[in-house]
C-alpha cells in the first residue's frame, strides 16, 4: 500500500505544479490585460482563486504525505520511546479525525452546491470547485490511517514510529 501511495503522492505532487503553473499564467493573462491592453479580464482573480485553494489543498496533502506539517519533535524525540508512541497515537487519531470532518463535510458541501456555478465563469460548477474537500481530506485520511498502522505495528516491518514521525517513511 505504501508503494502505491508513494506513487500517487507523486502524480499529486506533479499536479500541484501545474496548478501553480496555471495560477501563474492565469495571473499574468490578468495583469497583461489590465495594465498594457487596458481592458480587464471578468474572470481571472476568480479563477486564480480557485487555482489557489486547490493548490493548498493538495500541496497539503503532499506535505501530509512528507511529515513537512508543523511539529514538536523536539520535544517529541526527547521522549522515552514507549511515552512517543503513545503521543503519537493520540496525535494521529486526532488528525485522523480531522480528516473524518473535512471529508465528510466537504462531500456535503459538494453536493448541496454542485449545480451553483461561479459568479464570473458561469460555466465552472461549484461541485467541482468544492471537490477539492472529499478528494483531498480522503487522502489525507488514507495517509494518517497508513501513517497509524505504522506507528501502532510497523516494529514487525522494520519500521516504527521513529519512521512514522521522521518522515523517513516517504523518502
Amino acid at each position: 500500500m505504501e508503494r502505491l501511495l508513494n506513487r500517487f503522492i507523486t502524480v499529486i505532487d506533479w499536479w500541484a505544479v501545474v496548478l501553480l503553473v496555471l495560477m501563474v499564467v492565469v495571473v499574468t493573462l490578468g495583469v497583461f490585460f489590465r495594465y498594457v491592453l487596458s481592458a480587464s479580464l471578468a474572470w481571472y482573480d476568480e479563477f486564480a482563486s480557485y487555482l489557489l485553494v486547490w493548490l493548498t489543498f493538495y500541496g497539503a496533502v503532499v506535505a501530509s504525505y512528507r511529515r513537512r506539517h508543523i511539529g514538536f519533535d523536539m520535544v517529541v524525540n526527547r521522549l522515552m520511546s514507549r511515552t512517543r508512541r503513545k503521543i503519537e497515537v493520540v496525535a494521529e487519531l486526532f488528525v485522523l479525525g480531522f480528516h473524518v470532518v473535512l471529508f465528510y463535510y466537504g462531500w456535503n458541501l459538494m453536493h448541496k452546491m454542485g449545480d451553483e456555478t461561479a459568479i464570473s465563469l458561469p460555466w465552472v460548477k461549484m461541485g467541482w470547485v468544492y471537490s477539492v474537500l472529499p478528494i483531498a481530506g480522503g487522502l489525507m485520511l488514507l495517509i494518517s490511517f497508513e501513517r497509524l498502522l505504522h506507528i501502532c505495528f510497523g516494529s514487525r516491518t522494520g519500521k516504527g514510529a521513529e519512521a512514522a514521525w521522521s518522515g523517513s517513511s516517504s523518502e
